[in-house]
């Protein structure tokens, strides 16, 4: 697969399974063959148009490895819809593996009730979408349906159809948002149900809060998604700057929410993240990326530069070009010299006002600054979120592939 045939290999297939790999590299060598012998099984079980496997050759098709943010190879990417997953393939290498988990991800992902009353008597730790439609053949609930396949892992999907959710729908179809534990403070979706994008991301904003609160319960689930955290350290007493960087985050880089998990944590509870980085609960509020191989410190006052335009854009931009881990090892990157300046005519010169001084010139020997300079040693400290990651027992790109 490359740049000019990605679109539509992606628009038509329901399940893309993507392969990105480099020819040198010893485990894409390996998983060559396999990977190989499971697309031509998968072209048997599956009928056209439902799942594809496919391959980039990350050297040569350097955009899209570069979009997609892959730097270790192989890389294993499902695609829905057109759109990437969060959560990256870390299962077995095998062929009846990779069959196996194909067909768990094609599986029907919606619960039908024969009435919308039994809608009561489900429970769970995640967000429910509630669903109530005339007919599986409208419009409404295809579009529903496509939604909730591309959403599985965030939410659960519940439907009831016809005469059993007949007395919700006096005003046509209907869907319903349900948090964990709750019956009687549903959120009704009032946008066009029809509209993918838009239904899709008000169930996005629902099920997926844009900011989570990290807690060591929910650790491993979180480093099993393969995103780069971008975690704010504060006091839990502190409930403003929490509220700023939730803001912030809405603001600057919520295009980043495919690429990067932000989150929140108790500074007091997750000390040692904090003494790794040189920090204690006394520098609360600490703004810092784990990328999963090192941590670095948003190098300005969160209090006081959080909300700057710009400036938390900046620092994930730089996480992903490498400058922030290429700078912890060799320094700020070099700054072009400022323009040369004509100099002024004689007339000019005549019209400058007396008491006019020119500012000083920067002395040659004068290192030149950067806003990303800070006092940190030549190594960045190291991950301490990867040792949260998942059993050593199973397949991770954090073992194997860094």
């Amino acid at each position: 697969m490359h740049d000019a045939n990605l679109d539509e290999v992606l628009s038509s297939n329901e399940v893309v399974f993507v392969n990105f790999y480099a020819d040198w590299c010893r485990f894409s060598q390996m998983l060559q063959p396999i990977f190989d012998d499971t697309a031509t099984k998968v072209a048997s079980e599956f009928s056209p148009g439902k799942v594809a496997l496919a391959k980039v050759d990350c050297d040569k098709e350097s955009s899209l490895a570069a979009r997609y943010h892959v730097s270790k190879y192989p890389t294993l990417k499902l695609f829905r819809n057109g759109q990437p997953v969060k959560r990256e393939y870390r299962g077995q290498r095998s062929i009846d593996a990779f069959t196996n988990f194909l067909k768990e991800q094609t599986k029907d992902v919606i619960i039908e009730h024969a009435s919308s009353d039994e809608f009561d008597n489900t429970e769970g730790k995640k967000r429910r979408i509630l669903g109530m439609f005339e007919s599986k053949d409208s419009e409404n609930y295809m579009t529903f349906a496509r939604v909730a396949n591309g959403l599985r892992d965030d939410c659960e999907f519940h439907i009831s159809v016809g005469p059993g959710s007949a007395k919700d729908r006096v005003s046509g179809d209907l869907v319903l948002f349900r948090g964990p534990h709750t019956k009687n403070e549903d959120v009704v979706y009032t946008g066009m149900l029809n509209d993918y994008e838009i239904l899709k991301q008000w169930i996005t904003d629902k099920c997926i809060p844009l900011v989570r609160e990290i807690t060591f319960e929910n650790a491993e689930e979180l480093t099993e998604e393969g995103l780069p955290f971008l975690i704010l350290f504060h006091d839990l007493d502190d409930k403003e700057t929490p509220r700023i960087y939730q803001e912030e985050v809405a603001k600057q880089i919520i295009n980043e929410r495919n690429n990067v998990n932000f989150l929140t944590a108790d500074g007091k509870k997750f000390a040692h993240p904090l003494h790794h980085l040189g920090k204690s609960d006394k520098d609360l509020p600490v703004l810092a990326i784990d990328s999963f191989r090192h941590m670095y410190v948003f190098p300005y006052d969160v209090k006081t530069r959080l909300t700057e335009p710009g400036l938390l854009k900046t620092f994930i931009a730089d996480l992903h070009s490498g400058k922030l881990h290429r700078e912890f090892h060799h320094g700020p990157d070099p700054t072009p010299p400022p323009p040369v300046q004509e100099q002024p005519s004689s007339e000019d010169q005549e019209e400058q006002p007396a008491n006019h001084v020119p500012k000083e010139p920067q002395q040659p020997n004068q290192p030149a600054q950067h806003q990303f300079q800070q006092e940190q040693p030549t190594d960045p400290p190291e991950s301490t979120f990867r040792k949260l990651a998942p059993s050593r027992n199973r397949y991770t790109l954090l073992r194997d592939e860094l």
